[in-house]
């Protein structure tokens, strides 16, 4: 079995620029958010957060994890590049630590890169040892998660974790599931055993639009994760806020042009919205069913104007 410190090695650089912001002792320790690629993300949720977080702001990378050991590449096969004659190009998986600053400077740590594939409690222990080093106060984690739920209503979150009072007014959906697990939950669990603070994130997205990326689902993100660590996004806020206006528009579009189907899906998903809202202000989860296609079906509809969409509408990055 291999020893959490073989999985990763530090920077130097990286290493010693995080030392000095704990030598100067600012604030109370550091935030690290994490999102690991691979698992469920429905509407592009995470992945959207930390290509935002990444693009065109400076960052240091503190640590890298060993990809070798850790990623099944016949599963998931990085992409290389042919050009005429030969091979020119080879994209290198990268799970990486680095070390980021806010719009006011406030530095913060984002661990991000594809998912483990195996050695999972070595890997959690990796990172709970660099928790520790790093002095690191809160670890957050963000994902989507594909609901019965309208486009036309606010999303909704599930907060967890141990911290999961940082995002009050949202209770839970239900007492207890079984799931299949993640590297990101396992790491969640990991922390928690350990006496670390961690809270998670899951945004409810639209299960017709869950294959495609949906921008409203990691606005509401970005605001919790604001709102819960002190951290200041504006850019990212705004970038999403413009994505989502347009996402939203093309949506409202296809309903306008007139599908019976789609009309009447979004109509039912709203009244059970509203009926379960109704009923749980009055102290009961009891609302009257609605028979609705399956995500599938829905997905299918949606696919046609959301799979080409432009990611990028030319809105600053943070």
């Amino acid at each position: 079995m291999l020893k959490p410190r073989e999985l990763y090695e530090w920077d130097p650089s990286g290493l010693r620029s995080v030392d000095e912001i704990i030598d100067q002792g600012v604030g109370a320790g550091l935030v690290l958010l994490y999102h690991f690629e691979g698992f469920i993300d429905a509407g592009a949720t995470g992945e959207q957060i930390t290509d935002l977080l990444l693009e065109g702001r400076p960052h240091t990378t503190v640590a890298r994890f060993d990809v070798d050991r850790l990623v099944d590449y016949r599963a998931r096969r990085p992409v290389m590049t042919f050009r005429r004659d030969r091979w020119v190009s080879y994209d290198r998986p990268a799970l990486e630590l680095k070390l980021l600053r806010d719009a006011t400077g406030s530095p913060f740590l984002l661990l991000s890169g594809p998912e483990p594939d195996v050695q999972w409690e070595a890997f959690t222990a990796a990172v709970q040892e660099i928790v520790e080093r790093l002095n690191v106060r809160l670890s957050v984690t963000f994902h989507g998660i594909p609901m019965g739920v309208p486009h036309t209503r606010p999303v909704g979150l599930t907060p967890h974790g141990s911290r999961a009072d940082l995002v009050p007014g949202r209770p839970g959906l239900f007492d207890e599931a079984q799931v299949p697990g993640s590297a990101a939950s396992l790491l969640e669990l990991r922390l928690i055993e350990a006496g670390h603070d961690v809270l998670g994130v899951a945004a409810h997205v639209p299960h017709y639009v869950a294959r495609s990326p949906y921008p409203d689902a990691p606005l509401v993100v970005v605001e919790t994760i604001t709102a819960a660590t002190g951290l200041v996004l504006p850019a990212i806020a705004h970038t999403l806020r413009g994505r989502a206006h347009t996402t939203q528009t093309e949506i409202e579009r296809q309903l306008a042009d007139g599908d019976g189907e789609l009309v009447a899906v979004v109509r039912g998903l709203e009244q059970q919205y509203d009926a379960v809202a109704g009923a749980a202000s009055r102290g009961s989860l009891v609302a009257e069913p609605n028979e609705l296609p399956s995500a599938e079906e829905l997905g299918a509809v949606f696919e046609r104007f959301l799979a080409d969409r432009e990611r990028d509408t030319g809105e600053p990055d943070a």
